[in-house]
């Protein structure tokens, strides 16, 4: 939602509740969000281990050009900002989020708690995602299925490295074995939290600097973070 609308719907929402408060202009709510601070989910699993499954996708910039593209259907360029997600996949929570960041760190710096498993699609089958993984959890699992054109180390046979043994085990008992016992499969549930991103948030971020527009995100994943709290029913055992 654009600020001027966000402004509108917070106005009208606070004079349906007979309140005088005065709601920030658009301006204040873009400035605002430069140096605004969004909590991040806690979890409350009795100290159990974090099992992350990871995935991106691109958002459009909103601005001058799809103004332009929209009311005269002129041809420009599209620019977009690349975003990584990382899911709790025993709660389904969203625990961390980073906008534009080649490297999985600023991602996993955001995780709280010890992570066993680092789950993710063919797209981080990665060196530097694995350095990422083993610098901040050096004793976490990482499920990434290797590229077809993937190669074994030249420690293979020594010091096999993760992604060794995901090709060993591919090439000993096939692929689909090596998606059920490593449980790679998990990663479905990250796609279907980015699906509920565009279909509910949208597909584009609409503020103009890289810092806002992380808040933006932020904020965004946050709500549905609340909104999947009000749609999951709490379990309670009596026998």
């Amino acid at each position: 939602m654009a600020l001027r609308q966000t402004r509108g719907l917070i106005g009208s929402i606070i004079g349906l509740l007979g309140l005088e408060l005065r709601v920030p202009d658009h301006s204040t709510l873009s400035r605002r969000a430069k140096t605004l601070e969004v909590p991040r989910p806690q979890r409350c699993r009795n100290g159990e281990p974090l099992h992350l499954v990871v995935e991106s996708t691109g958002l459009r910039l909103c601005g001058a050009g799809e103004w332009l593209l929209e009311k005269h259907g002129t041809k420009t360029r599209r620019s977009w900002r690349k975003v990584h997600i990382g899911l709790d996949a025993g709660s389904g929570q969203i625990v961390a989020a980073s906008l534009t960041a080649k490297e999985v760190s600023p991602l996993l710096d955001q995780v709280t708690g010890v992570a066993a498993s680092f789950t993710a699609d063919g797209g981080y089958d990665q060196d530097r995602v694995y350095a990422g993984v083993a610098e901040c959890y050096p004793e976490a699992a990482v499920v990434v299925p290797p590229h077809t054109t993937a190669v074994p180390s030249e420690t293979a046979e020594t010091e096999p490295a993760q992604c060794d043994r995901n090709m060993q085990h591919i090439a000993e008992n096939g692929g689909m074995a090596w998606q059920k016992a490593s449980g790679c499969t998990t990663w479905a549930r990250a796609e279907a939290a980015i699906s509920r991103f565009k279909q509910v948030i949208g597909d584009a971020l609409r503020l103009h600097t890289d810092d806002r527009r992380a808040t933006e995100v932020d904020i965004a994943f946050n709500a549905l973070n609340r909104m999947s709290e009000l749609g999951r029913p709490n379990y309670v055992r009596i026998a």
